[in-house]
């Protein structure tokens, strides 16, 4: 397999949804191609690959699931108006790390820090904008969020 076979195997894979876990063991399983995950996520981020697809890949509940109480954290947050942040497992690319943000007046977007260290947000479509209250704790949350606090 050259790298062009390669590189559209992993293009199509990713579109399809899998995870890049997934992709490198495809690789590996269907054309005995072996990838650290570094060199993985590397030759995707120069691919043209709908990445959308990754951000919020929820599977869908079992009835069981559907049924019970929401989590104790996010039933806290809905009560009290907190900021909720997620960081997501998969980057996007030109970015350093990125997530979503639901912010205490209830407005929602993206937000990341690209490679540069700056910090962006992309407003959620249809959602509301955030106040200066909303973006000061949310720079404090996703501080205390990366560094591992409560």
């Amino acid at each position: 397999m050259n790298t062009e076979d390669r590189n559209r195997f992993i293009a199509q894979k990713l579109d399809e949804g899998f995870s890049l876990s997934d992709v490198q063991k495809a690789l590996a399983d269907e054309h005995d191609v072996q990838m650290t995950y570094l060199d993985l996520r590397l030759a995707a981020a120069d691919l043209e690959v709908d990445w959308t697809r990754h951000d919020k890949v929820v599977p869908e509940p079992e009835e069981d699931e559907a049924d019970a109480a929401p989590e104790p954290q996010a039933q806290e947050a809905a009560a009290t108006g907190m900021t909720t942040i997620t960081v997501s497992k998969l980057v996007r690319p030109g970015a350093s790390m990125s997530g979503d943000v639901e912010f205490a007046s209830g407005a929602k977007a993206e937000w990341f820090v690209d490679s540069m260290g700056r910090l962006g947000l992309n407003p959620a479509p249809g959602s509301g904008k955030p106040t200066e209250d909303d973006i000061q704790e949310f720079q404090i949350e996703l501080q205390r969020k990366l560094t591992g606090g409560a």
